[in-house]
């Protein structure tokens, strides 16, 4: 069986926009993936609320820098066939005062750390598979706008700088906004139909990546 570790943020997590809760098991798109792929592979859900690709955020108690929790889970579940990265979104938050470049930047890091991971001997290094975040959209919630909606056009470019950055590091590339829309009730996270379809939609691109 496949080992895939889906590492991301609260869209790999399952956060249901306006309710700070999650989106039950089956309805978040690792889970819908393994689902897909019927027994052929395992799909590790490695979310976190708040994660981002490099920068660490000095607001909260938890370590949100996907840089340095990727090797962690690297090493935790190896071996590993494909590891697929979500992230970008909070990167661009007000406080960082970052862009979506900046962000795939930050994402060219976390694929440098896995072509660069000391994998046991017997394992081989997996295949990367990259995606970009949905766009931000407008919301009339005050905090969450007060959080991110600031940064709706650059989130328009996510796609764009991550395509750009899988052809030069050689990595896959998926466009999560060709499938899913966020939910405009906090502007930036997903209902039940849009986490799932990112998952479903994933389904035949990963059976292509790992030949299964």
């Amino acid at each position: 069986m496949k080992q895939i570790l889906a590492f991301g943020d609260s869209l790999t997590w399952g956060f249901i926009a306006g309710k700070w809760e999650r989106h039950l098991h089956e309805v978040r798109w690792p889970n819908a993936l393994a689902a897909g792929l019927g027994g052929t592979a395992r799909v590790i859900e490695e979310g976190h609320n708040g994660r981002t690709t490099i920068f660490d955020d000095p607001t909260t108690f938890d370590d949100r820098n996907g840089a340095k929790a990727l090797p962690i889970m690297l090493s935790t579940h190896q071996p590993l066939d494909l590891v697929i990265i979500l992230l970008g979104t909070n990167d661009i938050k007000y406080a960082n005062r970052c862009r979506a470049f900046d962000a795939s930047m930050g994402m060219a890091r976390l694929i440098e750390i896995v072509q660069k991971f000391s994998f046991l001997p017997a394992y081989k290094t997996p295949q990367i598979l990259i995606m970009s975040p949905p766009a931000l959209v407008p919301t009339t919630d005050e905090w969450f706008n007060d959080l991110w909606g600031h940064a709706i056009e650059e989130s328009k470019l996510f796609a764009h700088h991550y395509s750009r950055v899988a052809r030069e590091t050689g990595v896959h590339f998926f466009d999560t906004g060709t499938v899913a829309k966020a939910d405009s009730t906090d502007g930036g996270h997903l209902d039940a139909a849009n986490t799932k379809a990112i998952g479903t939609a994933l389904v035949p691109v990963v059976k292509g990546i790992l030949a299964i």
